[in-house]
């Protein structure tokens, strides 16, 4: 039986690195793309092969792709989860801060399913790490929440696009997951939890979700699992809500 192979950018920390790890327990094949691979645990980092990937550029992200290739001959999921967040009220945009967030949070999607979909087979499956925030707009996040919004619209053309060939394309939109990233973007200023960040989520647990809770990252990987099994072969052009019941759709 052939081992299946998934390629995950952003898997060495936070919400990607729960997700490295739920797709090593299922018995795949694990290639993680990042840009360094030192917040990585060893038993991890042992396990998986990891690719220096910088999802801005493209011919990183291609070699990225080119190496599960090489190294197994198929690529059968494809998870797309690196990106930021950073809230900033739109008077503190400027061309920097905006061509990093969408270089990171867009093109780094478009590039890898570029990159993916030109040598997926039958059965194949892309996943995009979205977020609730692609479906509703929030004070002081216009640039994510732009990007957030252009992952799910690429998520459902690309299902439309490449369906005929048997791969299918959903998005996972996960509300607040407690990682050291998120409470890092919350420290800052214009951020609505800057005061106290474990107390902003706290609070929003209990006033914002219909569980009094917020989901964790081995619950948003639980989600790709599914999603990249045949027991979601009917499921494409999908945004999936991780969100505890923030957002009931």
């Amino acid at each position: 039986m052939t081992i299946k192979t998934v390629a995950i950018t952003g898997g060495n920390r936070g919400i990607g690195l729960c997700i490295t790890e739920a797709f090593l327990e299922s018995g795949y094949r694990v290639f993680v793309g990042a840009r360094n691979s030192d917040v990585l645990p060893h038993n991890v980092l042992n396990q998986i092969s990891f690719i220096p990937t910088d999802v801005r550029n493209h011919e990183s992200v291609a070699n990225f792709i080119d190496s599960s290739i090489f190294e197994t001959g198929h690529l059968d999921v494809l998870i797309n989860n690196a990106g930021y967040s950073e809230w900033r009220p739109v008077s503190k945009i400027d061309v920097d801060f905006l061509d990093d967030i969408i270089d990171t949070n867009i093109k780094g999607v478009f590039w890898a399913c570029k990159a993916a979909a030109a040598v997926m087979h039958d059965n194949a499956s892309i996943i995009n790490i979205s977020s609730i925030a692609g479906k509703r707009g929030s004070s002081n996040n216009s640039a994510y929440v732009a990007t957030k919004f252009a992952v799910n619209g690429i998520t459902q053309s690309l299902a439309k696009e490449l369906g005929p060939r048997g791969i299918r394309v959903n998005g996972v939109c996960p509300v607040l997951v407690s990682t050291d990233g998120l409470l890092t973007a919350l420290a800052k200023s214009d951020a609505p939890g800057f005061e106290d960040p474990v107390k902003f989520i706290h609070n929003f647990a209990k006033s914002q979700t219909a569980l009094n809770r917020l989901p964790t990252g081995h619950e948003v990987a639980a989600m790709c699992i599914f999603l990249a099994s045949s027991n979601a072969s009917a499921i494409t052009g999908q945004n999936i809500n991780v969100d505890c019941g923030v957002f009931p759709q």
